[in-house]
């Protein structure tokens, strides 16, 4: 059995799920394994039993840092909705099963076995590799990366990161690409507060209904069209795909003809998107409500922002009886395409398989990622190639159940970091 295997069982069989975390468990698991093989390790933790690990092979001071981030909590699992023990780390089909083996235990086993393998073998670099397993990405309290970068600067300051994002391979049209994220859009929801007069609901007639007031809002909502935009992103992925940049009008049709697939992915990437997610209105079933406020899931695009994003929204609702407040701003960063990181993902994409190429993308969620890029300007990609696991299939199975990982993308994803850290860091 292989040394990625292995470790990625141990983490699964330890239950991080966030709330409430106890990320500590696996962080001294990863300590342990990774100072045998000579690999100098710290556990920072704002509380106890949630602690993150920085393990480093210090360079020698002339050259980039690089950094392989990652998080070990996991969100819940509901054993009675697996075939299998959630958290059994079980071994089928040269596949493990567990939650976390997607999202992202596994590319934590391989970015610590990537170090350990590198130490024993007495290799060093130009800079620092550094290796960040981080607690609470999936809830986000203040007790992982966001904290590191203020508590910790130095600990976690580098000039590249690899983070989770991207990866997968996909064909399209006869292309194969391996998609590498190099942005994330920003999350920026909004509430919508619609106001009425309340009363008792078996008079109608002398209340005014803020939930029936908010209906045709959210059925608006759920219509919203934006003029597309190309960023660079989606403009690198085209030209990879098509070999040239059609206009952004015509850019969701050019993707559709090749595959549905492509269009799938850049949908969401040729402007914001808005989906009302959630309601609330009156607490008593027998009181029309004064207010409803609606919960709206808002992503923009890097570089777009939460006023640019309400003065979309309200040109496509019109004036009405209602607010719209922003109450989050998050991710929206983007780095470079092209430079040492970029050579490195290029370089191995064709070394693994020739003809295949690299296409940045963004991502239309967002990662840990932004915190490093706002702490230090890092270049950050998300990047851990998947070949064995289609993306679909993936897809459907992170935060869900029967979550599980081939061995093979394991072990391509072990291959692709020691490349990054003996590249970048060379």
């Amino acid at each position: 059995m292989s040394e990625v295997v292995q470790l990625l069982q141990k983490l699964i069989r330890l239950d991080t799920t966030n709330p409430p975390g106890n990320e500590t468990i696996a962080a001294e698991v990863l300590r342990d394994y990774l100072e045998a093989a000579g690999v100098e390790c710290d556990l920072h933790a704002r509380v106890p039993e949630r602690a993150n690990l920085v393990a480093r092979i210090r360079g020698r001071g002339d050259g980039p840092s690089l950094a392989l981030l990652s998080h070990t909590d996991v969100v819940l699992a509901d054993a009675r909705e697996w075939e299998r023990e959630p958290f059994g780390g079980e071994l089928v089909g040269g596949e493990v099963w567990g939650r976390g083996a997607l999202d992202m235990k596994g590319e934590v086993a391989a970015s610590a076995v990537a170090l350990a393998t590198l130490a024993r073998e007495g290799w060093q670099g130009s800079g620092d590799l550094i290796f960040v397993a981080a607690a609470d990405e999936e809830v986000g309290d203040g007790f992982g990366l966001h904290w590191l970068v203020e508590a910790h600067p130095d600990a976690v300051r580098c000039d590249f990161s690899v983070n989770e994002g991207a990866g997968d391979r996909v064909e399209l049209g006869g292309k194969v690409l391996y998609l590498c994220a190099t942005a994330e859009k920003m999350s920026s929801p909004f509430l919508l507060r619609v106001h009425g007069r309340s009363g008792h609901a078996s008079m109608p007639s002398i209340a005014d209904n803020a939930l029936v007031k908010a209906a045709p809002l959210v059925a608006r909502l759920g219509e919203l069209t934006v003029e597309p935009q190309l960023i660079p992103e989606v403009e690198g992925f085209l030209a990879a795909l098509l070999g040239w940049v059609p206009p952004a009008a015509d850019a969701l049709a050019a993707a559709c003809a090749i595959a549905p697939l492509a269009g799938e992915l850049i949908e969401p990437l040729l402007g914001l998107t808005a989906s009302p997610t959630k309601a609330h209105a009156s607490d008593k079933r027998n009181v029309i409500p004064a207010l409803c406020e609606i919960t709206v899931d808002v992503r923009l695009l890097p570089g777009q922002t939460p006023a640019d994003a309400e003065a979309t929204l309200r040109a496509w609702l019109d004036p009405g009886d209602y607010e719209l407040v922003n109450t989050e701003a998050q991710g929206g960063t983007r780095s470079a395409i092209g430079g040492p990181l970029w050579d490195a993902v290029q370089s191995f994409v064709e070394a693994e398989e020739p003809g295949a190429v690299a296409a940045p993308i963004c991502v239309a969620g967002f990662t840990d990622s932004h915190w490093v890029r706002e702490a230090f300007g890092t270049v950050a990609y998300g990047f851990f190639p998947a070949r064995a696991l289609d993306s679909e299939t993936a897809a459907r199975l992170i935060h869900s159940a029967n979550e599980r990982v081939p061995v093979t993308d394991l072990e391509l994803g072990v291959r692709f970091l020691r490349h990054a850290a003996q590249t970048v860091c060379a």
